[in-house]
């Protein structure tokens, strides 16, 4: 994609921009064919991966239901209530998808702001819930609520405003940068207090990422890059814990049992599973070997029960999904809807970069993180937020269909 998109656009000529509303019109229908109504592709292969997550969780997560007081000794405890968020994720997308962009653009910076709210109300005593020494979780009666997950949504509808509303002064680093950067810094700090360092690197990745594709400088935007790095290497060279844990994922077997256990574990399932897996239902890892098999290491259990043939068809699935965000976005930015084409490929980007970082932390690519895999690991707020998403860029796709509709 073109560094300045927007940009061009906005400075191109009537026949500019009717070659690209041609070229939208073309990509979304077919001669001879009356055109969908949504993107199929994505509305299915988002399908696949929220089913397949089902299956997973229920697998990864039958001996350690059956082995606790908490969940009654009730091997289908993750099953159900994964399911009921499931089912909470859609009917709260199908709402999500009644909202027109314009309302969810009007909306951005209130949402973000409530967002901001709850990452602070989470660091509060007596309020936020602590679990392994992270304070992440607002309780909410029998279930917990996350901020992070929903901020990542957030974060991606207030910087594609943002971007839209700065567009003539992308070349200025004052205006258009230095404002953005505060207030990641600002929202980083308090996820870093929890901590969740994994939600505050996507985060990152999703509010700079919007401000390329929107047209941002390249000299600021490398700028940024450079900063970033030496940022976040400082981040984990003053902190002991995320230290120790790159030292662990540099060579796990060297502290099987300390820093590297999760990682040697993740590693044994891999390499049990081979090719096809031992089978659904036969991994050993997930016998209280593996810590967060139905959260964090879902891909490891995948592997050792399908192999790599099911690792692929995940690794595939999540490919195709963010493909059919960015071919949305783009649509929507050749028919000058900026807003919804940036949210979309925003939601691209969120997508894409946990999924790689989840997958890469599973098979040793990258140091573990606290990071679910979208679509399929168990979590509520993870869930729903994901749904909802989804939605939101089904809506651009609609949306984009109306208007191709109504111009051919």
């Amino acid at each position: 994609m073109k560094l300045a998109l927007p940009i061009g656009l906005l400075q191109s000529g009537g026949e500019a921009r009717s070659a690209a509303t041609s070229r939208a019109v073309s990509s979304l229908t077919r001669p001879g064919k009356p055109p969908a109504e949504l993107d199929l592709l994505l509305i299915w292969a988002s399908m696949a991966l929220l089913l397949l997550g089902l299956v997973m969780v229920y697998s990864s997560s039958i001996a350690m239901a059956e082995g606790s007081k908490f969940t009654g000794y009730q091997s289908s405890y993750f099953l159900v209530r994964h399911a009921i968020f499931m089912m909470i994720g859609v009917v709260a997308g199908t709402l999500a998808f009644q909202v027109p962009l314009r309302i969810w653009q009007e909306a951005a910076p209130w949402l973000f702001g409530i967002g901001v709210l709850l990452l602070l109300a989470v660091l509060l005593p007596g309020i936020g819930r602590e679990v392994n020494g992270a304070r992440r979780w607002l309780p909410m009666g029998p279930v917990n609520l996350q901020p992070s997950e929903l901020m990542k949504l957030f974060v991606a509808l207030y910087a594609a405003d943002y971007t839209v509303r700065k567009l003539p002064h992308m070349s200025s680093i004052k205006r258009a940068f230095l404002p953005m950067a505060a207030v990641i810094l600002f929202v980083g700090a308090l996820l870093l207090r929890e901590p969740d360092f994994g939600a505050f690197v996507v985060i990152t990745v999703v509010a700079f990422g919007i401000l390329f594709l929107g047209g941002i400088n390249v000299r600021i935007f490398v700028g940024l890059l450079v900063v970033a790095v030496i940022g976040f290497m400082l981040l984990i060279w003053l902190s002991p814990y995320r230290r120790d844990r790159i030292l662990g994922f540099m060579d796990p077997w060297r502290d099987p049992f300390g820093n590297g256990y999760q990682l040697s574990h993740a590693l044994i399932a891999f390499g049990r599973g081979e090719w096809f897996g031992v089978g659904l239902g036969g991994s050993i890892e997930k016998l209280f070997y593996l810590p967060e098999a139905h959260t964090d290491f879902l891909l490891a259990v995948i592997a050792e029960e399908l192999g790599f043939i099911g690792v692929l068809v995940v690794v595939a699935l999540f490919a195709l999904v963010v493909q059919r965000a960015f071919a949305i976005g783009r649509n929507a930015i050749q028919l000058e809807r900026f807003f919804p084409g940036l949210v979309a490929q925003g939601i691209g980007l969120w997508l894409g970069v946990q999924s790689f970082i989840n997958m890469g932390v599973n098979t040793g690519l990258l140091p573990t993180k606290g990071l679910t895999l979208p679509l399929m690991s168990f979590g509520g707020s993870g869930i729903v937020a994901n749904c909802i998403a989804l939605a939101v860029l089904l809506r651009v796709d609609w949306e984009n269909r109306q208007m191709t509709r109504g111009r051919s």
